[in-house]
This record gives C-alpha cells, structure tokens and sequence, in this order.
C-alpha cells in the first residue's frame, strides 16, 4: 500500500475502534467521540477554550440529528483541522526560509 492508502486505513481503524465502544461499531456516539479526540487530537482539545469544544462538534457534524456521527459525518472533523495543520506546515515552511 501507498502511504496515502496506509493514511486512509488507519483513519477507518480508528474511527471504528471508537465507533465500537457501545456495541454499534458503525457511529460515535457523544462519549465515543470524546474518548476519540482526548486520545487521539488531545493538542487539539487542550488548545479549545470552550469547554463544550466535544458538544459543539458534535451538534455542528450530525446532518441526521441523531446525536451520532457516521464515518461520513465523521471525516469533516479530520478535513478541518487537517487543514488548520496545513496552513501551520506552511507559515512554518515560510519562516525557515526567511
């Protein structure tokens, strides 16, 4: 596998990995998407000064208001903060050429 397509497995192996803490295995509920960031972005979670970050998320993803987030509702959380990283790589990448 490419690195890309090692980079989208994981993704899936993880967002499962949580998804299944209740037994469902195909959604995150509210305390199986906490669990997910607190683990796995915690740099992410500790920059929030609201604490609420994990509810707001929660009520701005879920298109179905069903207080649940399948992968699909799932992968703009990975999107966004994808690219607020980007955009960091590259002021970064900017400086050090300066």
């Amino acid at each position: 596998m490419t690195d890309l397509e090692k980079c989208m497995e994981s993704l899936i192996a993880i967002f499962h990995r949580y998804a299944k803490d209740d037994g469902d295995g195909k959604t995150l509920s509210k305390k199986e998407l906490k669990k997910l960031m607190e683990t796995e972005l915690p740099t992410f979670l500790k920059t929030q000064k609201n604490p609420k970050t994990v509810d707001c998320i929660l009520q701005d993803l879920d298109h179905n208001k069903d207080e649940k987030l399948d992968f699909e509702e799932f992968l703009p959380l990975v999107a966004g903060i994808s690219l607020a990283c980007e955009k960091c790589f590259v002021l970064h990448q900017k400086k050090g050429k300066q």
